[in-house]
């Protein structure tokens, strides 16, 4: 008679089981006790360690999450919220996007090639389970010290992973960010987001319903890859004194995906699928558990019936494998034999592993045993839900009081000249074109803008010209000087680089990534960074459509800065509108938009120049950010600016020789009254723009402004080789570019 694990688990409830190693607290793993009634069997052990890790379940921070559906504005555009893989808005025309930012961080610390190219297969998988085809992909990266060396070990192992897989998958990369600071040095931060697009009628969800329904897994085989991940590598500080904190990292396939995105594709296109979702984090325990808990009644499955690419693994390491390129669809009986067909065709394996049943238990068997009989919503929705102690750190007033507008400043011109190109040949402000002309940003031929410009763009309506925009920002430093600030101030950035393009900014998705939850400092500071983020979304009516949290970024005591990144999606009626940031025609007159104050805490300049972090950062104006995106917006959909370019890290100047190296062109600037040349050029103070005007539309532009009560003041002229500041020194545009273009390279190539 054929042994039930299940019940032998009742029968003996003295057996010691490893919850410790797997990463559960004594009461949690009492909690499952309680739940079950009975000691778990280890297969329900393993479920229930992964799928309650913080990577799963947000357990520190559901708490504080719960106020983006709080506070969340009106937004008719909001097709699928937060709960499923992805966010979808309605972009017009029958069109719908989905879009969404994510983490791999530590596993591209452990490996920076795989990590790195398993973040980008992830994401784009969740992009694939929402019904729609992936369009684009962004990369935003935070690095430690540039001059570091173990930073030239992992910024090209991530890069490279990051164009391998995208460039093989057919997707342009158009955008990102790379930040150097030594607070990343023992956790780099690798972020992954990705676009995808569909008609409204195509949209799928998490689900498993219909009692007799089929439940198949496809793709590549399953093996011994990623075990653990998130329960473990995802979910605790990295200690060199404990190897078993450090598992294998999931090994990617991208020619796998691709054959992976285009037979799901054509599934969906003959109505083939009930329910779907990608195997990322936790495997087939998230995808067996969640598509369960989401559907109308239980499911059986055969754990046998994996396929395997490593016939040694035990039942609890094929629930446990994080094996990349699998998702698992659930299909009519009588719609099976064409799903397998649809498989077969692109080379794809794939299996009836189990069937929905009408009843409300998750039921997994092996050899003939039943190893877990359990409720499928306590192990995907019911985890534990802490409120972690936190309280604002006792350094964070002598921080903010160490003023960084004391920091002494240029004496002379020449200094000035001297820092200015300093900050723009530093790291952080230096071309970012060593990593960008290693993705391909144009396949598809779809690609409007990509990096430097402020955000991404693509077409995804020839017929129109419709299109979308993404723009991924976040500053650690502001958020250190003032974590709720720097969420807001995230957030108008991103925001403002959306409208700069001539998008109009429609949603968000974040990836707030912090140090450890059990720190009543970083609790404070994620606290207070979630709240300033659901209060700026309601202000400037951009709905959080989902995103991830990716905590424990520390190593001992030393945790990163905090460092919500924030994504914005927008939407442009016609691509040919778009606003790029290059000053190219010769006699284009510049001004510069909204208000210039006194503004240097946690700026470029005083990190490059002084080594400096305090005081208080920009202040944060989000009626003026709405006010400016509706200029923007409506200046380059009626052609009244030829560029536009926001203002943010390294200020000004940053902002002139960006735009003018990106037109070959150079500028005449003027100090307006009022304001110095150095609070000119290095301020950072929000809600600014500079633009290039036709000398035509300068009276219809600068009338617009000053009706819609719009600080404008114009500084100079798009002119010559050089950027001339006048009255203070002349840069050459070429000494500029050397200064600008060859950092990285110096650093890494």
């Amino acid at each position: 008679m054929t042994l039930d694990t299940v019940k032998h688990a009742a029968e003996t409830p003295e057996v010691k089981l490893p919850w410790a190693e797997l990463g559960l607290k004594e009461d949690e793993y009492a909690r499952v006790r309680e739940i079950l009634g009975r000691r778990p069997t280890g297969a329900e052990l393993a479920m229930y360690s992964v799928m309650w890790s913080e990577h799963c379940s947000y357990k520190s921070s559901k708490v504080h999450l719960r106020q983006f559906g709080e506070k969340a504005p009106d937004n008719d555009a909001m097709l699928v919220g937060i709960g499923e893989n992805a966010g979808v808005v309605d972009v017009g025309n029958g069109y719908a996007v989905t879009f969404k930012v994510e983490s791999h961080n530590h596993p591209s610390y452990v490996e920076p090639y795989q990590g790195a190219a398993t973040g980008v297969g992830g994401i784009v998988r969740d992009i694939i389970a929402m019904g729609a085809r992936p369009v684009a992909v962004v990369d935003p990266l935070r690095m430690g010290d540039a001059h570091h060396p173990d930073t030239k070990r992992v910024l090209p192992g991530v890069v490279a992973g990051i164009g391998g897989y995208g460039n093989c998958l057919g997707l342009p990369n158009i955008g990102g960010e790379l930040v150097f600071d030594a607070c990343y040095q023992g956790n780099p931060l690798v972020n992954a987001g990705a676009i995808g697009v569909m008609r409204h009628e195509d949209i799928h969800l998490a689900k498993a319903s219909g009692p007799g329904n089929k439940v198949i897994l496809y793709g590549a085989r399953t093996g011994g890859d990623g075990i653990g991940g998130a329960s473990i590598l995802a979910s605790e500080t990295f200690d060199d004194t404990k190897p078993s904190k450090r598992p294998a990292v999931q090994v990617g396939d991208p020619f796998q995906e691709k054959l992976l995105i285009e037979c799901t594709l054509e599934a969906f296109a003959e109505k083939l699928v009930v329910g779907i979702q990608d195997l990322g984090a936790a495997g087939l325990s998230c995808a067996t558990s969640e598509l369960a808990s989401n559907g109308s009644g239980g499911m059986r499955v055969e754990l046998d019936d994996v396929p395997l690419r490593d016939s040694t693994l035990t039942p609890e390491e094929i629930l446990m494998s994080e094996s990349q390129e699998r998702m698992c669809a659930v299909v009519e009986p009588e719609k099976v034999e064409r799903f397998l067909a649809i498989c077969e065709k692109w080379d794809v394996i794939a299996t009836v592993v189990g069937e929905v049943t009408d009843g409300d238990r998750l039921e997994i068997f092996w050899h003939g045993e039943k190893i877990v009989d359990l409720d499928p919503r306590t192990v995907a929705h019911d985890g534990p839900v802490y409120e972690r102690p936190y309280a604002r750190p006792k350094w964070q007033d002598a921080l903010q009081a160490d003023d960084a507008n004391k920091l002494a400043r240029p004496k002379t011109s020449d200094e000035l000249r001297e820092q200015v190109l300093a900050v723009v040949a530093s790291p952080n402000q230096a071309s970012k074109a060593w990593v960008t002309d290693q993705y391909d940003r144009f396949v598809q031929g779809n690609t409007v803008l990509a990096q430097p410009e402020d955000s991404g763009m693509v077409r995804i309506d020839e017929e129109t010209g419709l299109g979308v925009a993404l723009a991924n920002d976040g500053n650690g430093r502001y958020s250190k000087l003032d974590p709720y600030a720097g969420a807001q101030l995230a957030l108008s950035e991103a925001y403002r680089n959306v409208a700069a393009t001539g998008a109009r900014p429609l949603a968000v998705s974040d990836c707030l990534n912090f140090g450890s939850p059990e720190d009543p400092d970083v609790m404070w500071q994620f606290a207070e960074t979630t709240r300033g983020l659901a209060d700026a979304c309601q202000i400037l009516g951009t709905p959080v459509t989902g995103g991830n949290v990716s905590l424990y970024n520390q190593t001992g005591e030393a945790a990163i800065h905090p460092t919500p990144v924030v994504s914005v999606l927008g939407v442009i009626d016609d691509v040919a509108r778009r606003t790029p940031i290059a000053f190219a025609e010769e006699g284009q007159l510049l001004y510069l938009l909204g208000d210039t104050r006194e503004e240097f805490g946690g700026s470029a300049w005083s990190q490059v120049v002084h080594d400096h972090l305090g005081g208080l950062p920009p202040k944060v104006d989000l009626e003026r950010e709405r006010l400016l995106a509706e200029i923007l917006i409506s200046a380059s959909r009626d052609g009244m600016i030829d560029a536009a370019h926001d203002l943010s890290d390294g200020g000004l100047a940053q902002a002139v020789a960006e735009s003018c190296l990106r037109g070959g062109k150079g500028a005449r600037l003027i100090v307006p009254d009022g304001l110095d040349a150095f609070t000119l050029l290095f301020s950072e103070s929000a809600g600014r723009a500079v633009v290039a005007v036709p000398r035509s539309e300068e009276l219809r532009f600068t009338d617009m402004c000053g009706a819609r009560g719009l600080p404008v003041t114009r500084i100079g002229v798009v002119d010559g080789d050089a950027v001339d500041v006048q009255g203070e020194f002349t840069l050459s545009l070429a000494e500029i570019r050397e200064a600008h273009e060859g950092t990285l390279p110096g650093l890494f190539a």
